[in-house]
Parts: structure tokens; sequence; C-alpha cells
């Protein structure tokens, strides 16, 4: 696999962090969790197991070996050292002053290991008034114009699923790969930095530049698109569909589909801008011919005519979808006293001539602090007497 040899240590907390570490461990990378003894905060959101371990856990920390640790005490830093010494890349989603006390930041993890990558992964940056405030998703969200703009009756609104965590740790893997290629050329390491706020404001950026450029400030548009139309969703006999009508050939062939060709010549739609100009009367139209047809006959039309739609599902459903089940998105993984197998969706992508890692469910609070410990020169007495002390 492509990151075999590979050590990474994983001091992430929620998304944002052990994401990253989730992405390297499915090519291959060797990923260490560490945790606080008894397991770290995040690892009890939403509980599907009986010691509490919650489903987001087992999705982002596939994979991975977990060590428990109290970093900031003495014993604590030098096994931090130890395994510093042995790895290649360093993750911590925290401000920098966080990393500073813990010994994370590049200048002291450099100093064990010049060729460490650090990835520091924080809500606003190291610079400016908020650098050292926290913040999670729905924060990015709110400050990057996309929570105005999906609102509607004149509240804002966010998106449930925390695309903003996410994509900072799809940045943060890229500049992982960035950094290991440069190692390759000067056998040094570097930091890696990523923000929730420069991510929101990097997915949003369309809307800045609009705004920057033409001077109009877009309003609270709900379901529907400033910059074409019919995008929205509309209710069937029996559900909900979406469709996302963008540019003029799909535009084309949607107006004959519903019946009015005349409409791809009206100027009144004759571009997406037009178009979402119009929106709000383009969504009647295709709520009208929506409210006809069943779910399945409506994407079977809109399917034929080559108009991109699909149907709004729920959690439940979404799994259960025959597409996903072709394209094998989805690996069962038993964790011990889970209700049940977690369908955990590993990273989408695949490489033609190399394979992902098996998969492997997330680690038991310290499950392999013990192997971990032995790696660095740890004998079975000093193992112990690191547990009763509460260090591991």
């Amino acid at each position: 696999m492509p990151l075999n040899g590979i050590r990474v240590l994983d001091f992430g907390r929620y998304i944002a962090g052990p994401y990253v570490g989730a992405l390297l461990a499915d090519y291959g990378a060797d990923v260490i969790r560490i945790e606080a003894p008894g397991g770290n905060e995040d690892r009890f959101s939403v509980p599907v197991a009986d010691d509490g371990s919650g489903g987001m856990f087992l999705q982002m920390n596939r994979g991975k070996r977990c060590l428990t640790l109290k970093p900031g005490s003495e014993a604590g830093c030098e096994i931090v050292r130890r395994l510093v010494a042995t790895a290649d890349v360093v993750i911590a989603n925290m401000p920098d002053d966080a990393l500073v006390r813990l010994g994370l930041d590049h200048d002291t993890l450099s100093a064990i290991n010049p060729a460490i990558i650090l990835v520091a992964a924080s809500a606003f940056g190291s610079e400016g008034p908020l650098a050292h405030h926290v913040g999670f998703d729905a924060v990015g969200q709110a400050m990057s114009g996309a929570a105005h703009i999906a609102g509607q009756n004149g509240a804002p609104a966010r998106a449930q699923v925390n695309y903003v965590d996410f994509t900072t740790a799809l940045h943060c893997a890229f500049g992982v790969m960035l950094a290991l290629r440069d190692r390759e050329r000067t056998g040094k390491g570097q930091r890696v930095s990523g923000s929730l706020l420069g991510t929101a404001l990097a997915v949003s950026n369309g809307l800045t530049i609009d705004h920057a450029i033409n001077g109009v400030e877009r309003g609270m548009l709900g379901n529907r698109a400033f910059s074409s139309a019919p995008t929205d969703i509309f209710a069937t006999r029996d559900g909900w569909i979406m469709t996302q009508v963008v540019g003029n050939p799909i535009f084309a062939r949607w107006a004959r589909l519903v019946g009015r060709p005349d409409m791809a010549d009206d100027p009144r739609f004759a571009s997406d801008i037009a178009r979402g100009d119009h929106g709000a009367e383009l969504s009647a139209m295709m709520a009208e011919w929506c409210a006809a047809r069943s779910n399945e006959e409506a994407l079977a039309e809109l399917g034929a005519a080559k108009v991109p739609a699909g149907p709004v599902l729920k959690p439940s459903e979404a799994l259960a979808h025959p597409q996903v089940a072709a394209t094998g998105l989805v690996d069962a993984m038993a964790y011990p006293g889970a209700f049940g197998a977690a369908p955990v969706v590993r990273t989408p992508i695949t490489l033609s001539a190399s394979a992902k890692a098996a998969p492997v469910p997330a680690p038991r609070v310290g499950e392999h602090s013990d192997a971990i410990l032995s790696d660095i020169g740890y004998d079975a007495d000093a193992i112990s007497a690191l547990r009763a002390e509460r260090i591991i």
C-alpha cells in the first residue's frame, strides 16, 4: 500500500484531526491514536456500543491502534519523545498555545526528529484576534456566508453534516502528501496548517467573489440556488426528490421533459444566473410536474432525459440504496459490545494499482498500549508501573 512504513501519531479530537489519520490508515499508514486514560471525550458522542463509544468515533478511528497516555506528565512527555523519534507525522487539531503547552509545536518536535511533519488544524488559524479561540464546524459555516444563504424565512440555517470539518481534514491530508513529497527532496519535515475558517471560506469563495465583483448580497434561498434553476427539493406522490439544473443544454432537456420546450428560447431563462433570478417560478413548474408522479416515476423520467436528480433519503435509507451497494463503499466493522456491525464508509476513492488496507474497526480504549510501549523500549515492569501511576 502507498503509505506502508509511515507512522502517524494522532492527538486529534472529533473530526478535523482524526479524519486525517483515518484517511492515511486506509492506505497503509500505522496510525496511533493517543487518548487520555479512560478515553477522550470525542469517543463517547452518540454511543453505539456498551462501552459508550459513538458512531462518529468508529468512523474517524477505523484502522488505528490506541495508546492511552497523559502527555503532560513527566513520564508521558518521555513516551511522546520516544514515539516522535520513530514517527513521520503528528496530528493535533488544537490552538498553538495548546500545542506549545503539550510540547507538540513544530519547534519542539523537530528538535527530536527533524523529519517530522506536524499537522496542526485549528478553528481560526495561528494569526489574528481569534487565533487562541476554539470552534467547531458550525462556526465556520456561520462565518463563511454559507449559513446565511442557506436560510429561509428570515432565519439562517446550517448544514447538519460537518462538511467544514471533513473538508479541513481532506486539505490537511493533501498537505501531508505534499510534505512527504518535499521531505524526499530535503530530508526535513515541516508544519502543515489548516483551519476551519479557511476551509469554510474556500468552499464558499464563489459567493464572496460574486459579491466583491457584482456587488450583490444574495438572499436566503433555502433549497434553491441563485445561479441555477430549477435547483430545489420537490414533493412527489410518495416522497421527495432533488433536481439541479445547471447549464443551457440541461435546461433545454428539462424544458422538453416538462412539456415547455419554448422556455429554452425565453430571454428570462437565457442563462444560469437569469434562471436563478426566476427560481421561484421555475420551482413552481417543477413542483407541479413532480406532484403528479411517484419518486420512482419522476427519477426514471429525469434520468432518461439526462437531468441531474436524486431521491431525498433518510439516514436510515442512504446506505441501503442499490447504487451504494453496487459501489462497495461500505465496510461492515464489528466493534466489541456494539449494538450491531458498524457500516463504515472509508476513503471514497480508489487507486487502480493500490488497494486499501483491510478493514479494521476502531480500537478500544488503550487496546494497544502495551504493544506500542514495548516497541519503543519499555519492558513489562515499566509498563505496569506506568499503568499503576495512571500515566497510561
